[in-house]
């Protein structure tokens, strides 16, 4: 696998309070495309970009990647599978501070951090 697909990209903030988040992204002109606030988590969209506001689900914030996915959270038809792409990555030398089982399918995810400290979560959903 010479390149790896992603899928859909957002920031997923950690937010400490997601009415008051809420509110100041939509004044940027987002509106909510999913998820439910009494759960206290969010996913808002301005055009192509995608944010997601999570309040106490982890610490700090995250790049987010959802195989299987486009921008509008809809299913693609053809996607490199989450177990691919940790695959390719612990071939390329990346560390992962999380990891799914390989002989797994469906739903999993891992997470890794960039050399400045950034963290990465690639999240399959299907």
């Amino acid at each position: 696998m010479s390149n790896i697909t992603l899928g859909a990209f957002s920031v997923s903030f950690a937010v400490k309070d997601i009415h008051a988040s809420k509110a100041f992204y939509e004044k940027l002109g987002f509106s909510k495309h999913g998820g439910d606030i009494e759960q206290n988590w969010l996913i808002l969209k301005n055009g192509q970009t995608v944010i997601g506001l999570f309040q106490g689900m982890f610490q700090g914030n995250l790049l987010t990647f959802n195989p299987g996915w486009n921008q509008d959270g809809q299913n693609i038809d053809a996607f490199d599978d989450v177990r691919a792409i940790q695959k390719h990555l612990k071939e390329q030398g990346i560390t992962l501070t999380g990891e799914t089982d390989e002989n797994t399918t469906g739903p999993a995810h891992i997470t890794l951090t960039d050399p400045d400290g950034n963290q990465i979560l690639i999240d399959q959903h299907r």
